[in-house]
C-alpha cells in the first residue's frame, strides 16, 4: 500500500482534507520504541512488519525500525517480503512461515530467507536454488508448544542434518514460538524455553546447530531474558502497543497509531425517531446525531457499545455500523458540527481512546483491532 507522505500538518498542505477517514502514523514513535528495545537487549532485533506493519503500513513502518536500530524484518506471507524488497529495503527478511512451492524461487533470487519445518520443504526449498544455481537461506522452526507450525521436537536433529549436508541449503537459523509469553505467571513459555535449549544443546553436540538462534516475541523481550538468543523478534511492542491486558510498556513507549474522521452531517432528530438499519435505536427525546463516514468496511464492527471522542469528549456510536457509516450521539457536545474531528483511536484534547480500550469493548485483542482497520483507510504519515 502506498503511503501519502504528509509535511507538516497545514490547511495548505493538509492531505487529510481528501480523505473520508484516514490513519496518522507517527514514524518517530516506532523509531524511538525500536531504539528502547534496542537498549533492552545485546541480540540482533527483527521487526515483524507483517500484515501491512500491523495496520502501520509495512515499508515506512520498515524504514522507522532500521533508523532505530532494528537489523531483520519479519513477514507472514512471500507478497510481503517482496513488497519490501521492491522498496529498496536490503536488509534480511524472513518469511515467518513456510512460504508456498511456486514462491520459492523468487524468494532464493531475492535473497529473502525462507521457513521450514519439515523433509519435504526443504527439498522444495533446495529446487528452487538449484534451478538458479543458488543457495536458500532457510531458518528451521520447531514446535514446543504452539501447536501450530513447526517440526517435532523429536524430528529436529535429522531435518536439521538435512538442511546442513544439502549443497543449495544454507542453514542460516533455528527458532520456535511462545504461546503464553504474554501471560506473566504462566510457566509454559519456561517450558517451552527448556524443550528449545534441549534441542539447541543436541543439536550443538552434533555440530549443527546455526549461527541465528532467535525465540523471543515483545513479550519475552521484557519477561523472558534468557530467550534472547542471537536475535528477538519484536511486532506488537515496536508499535507502542501493549503485548497484553498483563503487561505494560515502559513509558518511553509511544503508540505510533490514530484512526481519525470528520463529522459528516450534525442534526437534531425528534422524540421516537428510529437511527439507522433495524431501528435498533430510537430517540428518547429530541437528540443531536452526528453522521460519522466510518463504518464497517473500514474496520469499525458492528459491536454494540462503541465510543468516538469529539470535541475531546467520549460519545456514543447509536444504531448499527453501516458499511460506510455510522451515527453518534452529540447531546454531550452542543458545539459540534459537521466538519468536526472524530477520533476513534487516539487522542483529542486529553482525552484518549485505546486500541486496548476498543479491544475491551470488541471482547478481543489490540492486535486485531489495528490489523482490521481496512487498506482503504490511507495511512499518513506525520
Amino acid at each position: 500500500m502506498d503511503f501519502q507522505t504528509s509535511a507538516p500538518y497545514t490547511s495548505a498542505v493538509d492531505p487529510r482534507s481528501r480523505y473520508a477517514t484516514w490513519v496518522e502514523v507517527d514514524l518517530a514513535a516506532i523509531e524511538g520504541n525500536t531504539r528502547a528495545l534496542v537498549l533492552m537487549t545485546d541480540a540482533r532485533l527483527m521487526a515483524v512488519v507483517k500484515a501491512n506493519g500491523y495496520g502501520h503500513g509495512a515499508i515506512e513502518s520498515a524504514r522507522a525500525a532500521a533508523r532505530g536500530g532494528a537489523t531483520w524484518f519479519g513477514v507472514g506471507r512471500p507478497e510481503e517480503a517482496l513488497e519490501l524488497r521492491d522498496s529498496g529495503l536490503d536488509q534480511p527478511i524472513l518469511v515467518l512461515s513456510p512460504a508456498p512451492k511456486d514462491t520459492l524461487e523468487q524468494l532464493v533470487a531475492r535473497d529473502v530467507s525462507i521457513t521450514v519445518c519439515d523433509e519435504g520443504q526443504i527439498a522444495a526449498a533446495a529446487e528452487a536454488a538449484q534451478s538458479q544455481g543458488s543457495k536458500a537461506k532457510t531458518h528451521l522452526k520447531l514446535d514446543t508448544g504452539m501447536s501450530r507450525l513447526g517440526a517435532a521436537l523429536g524430528d529436529a536433529e535429522s531435518v536439521a542434518r538435512s538442511l546442513h549436508e544439502h549443497d543449495a541449503i544454507l542453514f542460516e537459523g533455528i527458532f520456535t514460538h511462545f504461546a503464553r509469553a504474554d501471560e506473566p505467571e504462566a510457566q509454559t513459555s519456561r517450558e517451552q524455553l527448556k524443550q528449545f535449549e534441549d534441542v539447541l544443546a543436541q543439536l550443538g553436540a552434533a555440530q549443527l546447530r546455526p549461527p541465528i538462534v532467535h525465540a523471543a516475541n515483545s513479550a519475552a523481550v521484557f519477561a523472558l531474558k534468557e530467550a534472547h538468543f542471537d536475535m528477538v523478534r519484536v511486532g506488537i511492542a515496536l508499535y507502542g502497543l501493549q503485548p497484553s491486558a498483563q503487561w505494560s510498556l515502559p513509558e518511553e513507549f509511544r503508540p505510533a497509531l490514530q484512526w481519525k474522521s470528520r463529522l459528516a452531517r450534525v442534526r437534531n432528530l425528534s422524540a421516537g425517531t428510529g437511527v439507522s438499519y433495524g431501528h435498533r435505536y430510537v430517540t428518547e427525546d429530541e437528540e443531536r446525531i452526528g453522521t460519522v463516514p466510518v463504518g464497517y468496511a473500514d474496520g469499525l464492527r458492528r459491536t454494540e457499545g462503541n465510543q468516538v471522542l469529539v470535541g475531546a469528549r467520549h460519545v456514543p456510536v447509536v444504531g448499527r455500523v453501516c458499511m460506510d457509516l455510522s451515527m453518534v450521539q452529540l447531546d454531550t457536545v452542543p458545539e459540534a458540527e459537521a466538519g468536526d474531528e472524530v477520533v476513534l483511536i487516539g487522542n483529542q484534547g486529553g482525552a484518549v481512546i485505546s486500541a486496548e480500550q476498543v479491544a475491551d469493548r470488541w471482547g478481543t485483542i489490540n492486535y486485531e483491532v489495528i490489523c482490521g482497520i481496512d487498506r482503504r483507510v490511507p495511512r499518513l504519515v506525520g
